[in-house]
């Protein structure tokens, strides 16, 4: 409870008006990893256990809330960037790596990181994974790049050991140079037991994808967010199915940010302005939300129609899987918890 407090006090202190000295508010602890990786995979269990994954072949896992850490991944990856991970509890996970044709693979580990299954391995050359995100220990989705014309969409139902690719009649066609961002394995975000949001840009317009049916059926729907080659939705992110934000900008150079909030499922969006590009996005308490990205971390109180930077360090993804659990990740290895300063 005390934790619980603490957070809820710090969230309150970044709209009130007094000076900053006198009044705590939110801060990233930062852990040492003793990586020097790029952390843009990023699962958070507890306030004690949290795997990150990344570039050189990189897992990382922690039990004891980032005081210490052991390098889980798969023997002979070095070569791969682990963009995404997905963490049940401290023995079960299933990590994502990206890149053309075989290098998108996906793994996963009973045993906490002893040994791994490769469950899946990408066959078509220009193919191309992104992200991956779960409805529950079962059911989840892999979003890759367009093929033919369409998003492709990858299913399991037993919680990463086997993988389908699902028709793709159900998906609308992409637009030119269309594609999802595989920066913070947060392109793609679901809610409940069958809704799934994909954010996208490289087209005319950036687009987040909405699904009712676990990923059979997706319906485009245009955001204010800028989109060309190197801008668009880089992340999405649900509190439940009707309230949604996507945060985004242009990474080149890194300092164009931008936001959108939803409050009807994704059917129609409303622009929003954050600190800078960012990549990640996570819920807090309540209507509270925190972005992070390479220029900095912000917060929001309304549901991310407003929003103030609260730390100037470079992140790429963020995970708050409860009210009192929020952890970061990005270059360098860097890995952080939030706290009170």
């Amino acid at each position: 409870m005390r934790w619980i407090t603490g957070i809820a006090a710090a969230l309150l202190t970044v709209t009130m008006a007094v000076p900053a000295q006198a009044t705590p508010g939110p801060t990233w602890r930062l852990h040492t990893t003793g990586s020097d990786a790029r952390l843009r995979g990023l699962s958070a269990v507890s306030p004690l256990v949290a795997w990150a994954s990344g570039s050189a072949g990189t897992i990382l896992r922690t039990t004891d809330g980032g005081r210490t850490w052991e390098q889980k991944a798969p023997q002979g990856t070095a070569a791969l960037d682990f963009r995404d991970i997905q963490a049940f509890d401290a023995q079960h996970a299933v990590a994502l790596s990206i890149g053309e044709g075989d290098s998108s693979r996906v793994y996963r580990t009973d045993n906490g990181g002893k040994t791994w299954q490769q469950t899946q391995t990408n066959q078509e050359p220009k193919g191309f994974y992104d992200c991956m995100a779960f409805f529950d220990q079962r059911h989840g989705l892999i979003v890759g790049d367009p093929l033919n014309g369409r998003f492709e969409v990858l299913a399991t139902d037993d919680g990463g050991r086997s993988w389908q690719i699902l028709p793709n009649t159900g998906m609308p066609d992409a637009q030119p140079n269309e594609a999802g961002f595989a920066a913070s394995g947060q392109c793609v975000a679901t809610s409940g037991a069958n809704d799934a949001w994909i954010g996208s840009g490289g087209g005319t317009q950036s687009r987040v994808y909405h699904s009712a049916d676990r990923g059979r059926t997706w319906h485009a729907t245009a955001t204010p967010l800028p989109s060309n080659a190197s801008s668009g939705v880089f992340a999405v992110a649900f509190r439940d199915r009707n309230h949604g934000v996507a945060v985004g900008g242009d990474y080149s150079p890194p300092n164009a940010g931008a936001a959108a909030t939803s409050r009807d499922q994704g059917r129609t969006w409303q622009a929003a302005s954050v600190g800078g590009y960012r990549s990640g996005a996570a819920w807090l308490l309540g209507n509270a939300v925190v972005a992070v990205g390479p220029t900095g971390s912000d917060l929001s109180l309304d549901g991310g129609q407003h929003w103030r930077q609260f730390d100037t360090g470079s992140f790429d993804t963020v995970d708050c899987p409860n009210p009192v659990t929020c952890w970061a990740a990005g270059e360098h290895g860097r890995v952080a918890t939030l706290g009170v300063g």
